[in-house]
């Protein structure tokens, strides 16, 4: 019977291959876990909330005379504040000013990659005698390349898209 009750307070910190760490009462096939040794301790559950009592109708014949009571709103479009007109325009202003930087400086970078890559054909460095670190610095500058045409017309897209 005691050893039920030591085993019952075992707690174990278990990790997955990530770092994330979990304590529990019980070793996780696939985690590494470890014995913490803490003599009485245990981890109460979080406590349950009570259950509520179903909202009745005016009229209801536990209380007859008592108001309904509000549901709760529904989280949709109508239940967000709303912004006048103007403060929209200028958070759109804001958001257009801010994106277009972003363009700029985007299609500045597109263009010293491509400079730089000088038509599949960049000049080769004192640092690459070996000719698979030029071909990998190749490869990395029409990767970069990619990535930003790509930046570039997600950022037109999303401008487009301002009111």
């Amino acid at each position: 019977m005691l050893a039920t009750a030591g085993a019952g307070a075992q707690i174990y910190r278990c990790s997955d291959a990530e770092g994330r760490k979990e304590y529990t009462d019980r070793q996780i096939r696939g985690k590494k876990c470890v014995l913490l040794d803490l003599p009485g301790a245990a981890i109460p559950a979080p406590p349950r909330e009570p259950a509520r009592p179903r909202a009745q109708g005016a009229g209801s014949s536990a209380n007859p005379g008592a108001p309904a009571a509000a549901a709760p709103r529904a989280a949709g479009p109508s239940a967000f504040p709303r912004v006048d007109t103007a403060e929209q325009r200028a958070r759109d202003a804001d958001r257009r000013q801010i994106l277009t930087d972003e363009l700029n400086a985007e299609m500045q970078k597109l263009g010293e990659l491509r400079r730089e890559f000088n038509n599949g054909e960049p000049e080769r460095r004192g640092d690459e005698r070996n000719y698979a670190k030029y071909q990998e610095r190749v490869a990395s500058l029409r990767d970069a390349i990619a990535r930003s045409e790509q930046n570039v017309a997600a950022l037109q897209r999303e401008i487009a898209n301002i009111r």
